[in-house]
């Protein structure tokens, strides 16, 4: 049996990543700032919080879709159907989106330039740690309707 086919990880791993790299953020922030100017700061807190709430609207959009086509929701678990409907109609990581544009909203929000930066080495370490993994499973389960799907549907996390 291919073992793709089984499960696409051993370890939920994004959340950790995105967890991780809002922390080190946060010390970053607090042990080196990074001087910024921040002339109507109000405006940028309001866009960094309207920011959260989409991410966390198109987050709960992304659980519920999977929820109601009785699949995984955890990364770590065997996909029981492919879900190309709600938000995995403009991306085939939603979820993933969601934790990016949650970062880059905090970053904003609290005018710490190092949420940006910590949020492209999530991007970065979910692609080579889950998402290539995730892919391999889906194709192996779902063979050409998953290719269809590739052809039709970016996988954007940032």
């Amino acid at each position: 049996m291919n073992a793709f086919r089984a499960k696409p990880l051993k370890f939920p791993w994004p959340p950790l990543l995105y967890g991780a790299a809002v922390l080190i953020a946060l010390a970053l922030g607090h042990l080196f700032p990074i001087p910024v100017a921040h002339q109507h700061s109000w405006i940028l807190s309001l866009v960094g919080y309207g920011l959260v709430v989409l991410a966390i609207t198109i987050d709960l959009w992304a659980v519920k879709t999977l929820l109601d086509r009785h699949t995984a929701v955890l990364p770590n678990r065997c996909a029981t159907c492919l879900v190309t409907c709600g938000p995995f109609r403009f991306t085939r990581n939603p979820t993933y989106f969601s934790y990016t544009l949650a970062m880059t909203g905090l970053g904003l929000a609290t005018i710490n330039p190092w949420f940006f930066i910590t949020a492209i080495a999530a991007v970065g370490l979910t692609t080579l740690f889950a998402i290539r993994k995730e892919e391999r499973h889906l194709l192996s389960r779902f063979g050409f309707e998953f290719e269809r799907y590739c052809r039709h549907t970016r996988a954007v996390c940032i």
